[in-house]
C-alpha cells in the first residue's frame, strides 16, 4: 500500500500493481460499496493479462482519511493521476482511466480535463440522482457524467449489463450516445450491476484488448 497526499490534505490510500510488460496502466476507481481489498482479486486479473494497475480509496473509504464527498473524490483521483504521471513518469497517453459504478463520477471528471489514453466506464450513471428518477434534480445532481462526457477527447469504452437493477441499462446507453468518437460499447446480456465481468467471461478480456488497439491507433494518428 502507498499513501498519497491530496490537495485538500486528505491522506489517500492506494495500491499499485505493476506489470513490467504492460503498455498501459489502469487508474481504477471502484464502486460505492467497495474498497481496495474487495477489488484486489479483479485488479490482479487485469495485472495478469497485461496491465499495470493503480487503485485508490476515496476519502472515508478503507484507510483513506477525510469524509466521502464529491469534491473529495476529485482530489483523490487527482492525487492518483499525479502519482502516475509525476512520481512514476508514466505518459498520460498510456493511462486508461477506469470507473466502475460510482467510480464513473471521478473518472469522467478527470478524463474531461486531463490528457489520458482512454476512458472505461462500467455500470455507471448519467448522474447520481437520475438513478432514482429520470428527472434531474439541479443543483443537487452530483456527478454529472452526462454533461461532462462530451468534453472527453480520448477513446471511450462503456460497459453495462442490460439487467442492471441498481443503475438501469439506459444510463449506459445515454452516456454512449453523448460520447465522442472513437468509442466502443459492450452491452452484456443478462448481467446485473455486480456480475458484468462474470457473465461476460472471456468476452470481457477480448473487449479490453480491442479497446487498447483503438487507443493505440488513436494516439498514433494524433
Amino acid at each position: 500500500m502507498i499513501q498519497l497526499k491530496a490537495a485538500n490534505g486528505d491522506d489517500i490510500t492506494a495500491l499499485y500493481l505493476p506489470n513490467p510488460e504492460s503498455q498501459y496502466t489502469i487508474l481504477y476507481s471502484h464502486g460505492n460499496a467497495e474498497d481496495i481489498g474487495q477489488t484486489r482479486f479483479h485488479l490482479q486479473k487485469l495485472q495478469e493479462i497485461g496491465f499495470s494497475v493503480l487503485v485508490y480509496d476515496y476519502p472515508g473509504y478503507g484507510t483513506s482519511s477525510g469524509k466521502p464527498t464529491v469534491k473529495g473524490t476529485y482530489h483523490a483521483i487527482n492525487a492518483a493521476y499525479n502519482y502516475l504521471t509525476q512520481d512514476l513518469n508514466i505518459p498520460p497517453h498510456e493511462i486508461l482511466v477506469y470507473g466502475r459504478s460510482v467510480g464513473g463520477g471521478p473518472s469522467v471528471d478527470l478524463a474531461s480535463r486531463k490528457p489520458i489514453g482512454g476512458l472505461i466506464i462500467e455500470s455507471s450513471f448519467v448522474s447520481i440522482f437520475r438513478v432514482v428518477t429520470r428527472i434531474p434534480l439541479f443543483p443537487f445532481d452530483k456527478f454529472s457524467n452526462l454533461a461532462k462526457i462530451p468534453k472527453v477527447n480520448s477513446p471511450i469504452l462503456i460497459l453495462h449489463g442490460n439487467q442492471d437493477q441498481v443503475i438501469p441499462f439506459w444510463h449506459g446507453e445515454k452516456l454512449y450516445a453523448k460520447a465522442n468518437e472513437p468509442k466502443m460499447s459492450f452491452w452484456v446480456d443478462g448481467a446485473d450491476h455486480n456480475d458484468v465481468l462474470d457473465v461476460a467471461g472471456q468476452r470481457y478480456l477480448e473487449t479490453l484488448k480491442k479497446f487498447t488497439e483503438l487507443v493505440e491507433n488513436h494516439h498514433s494518428s494524433t
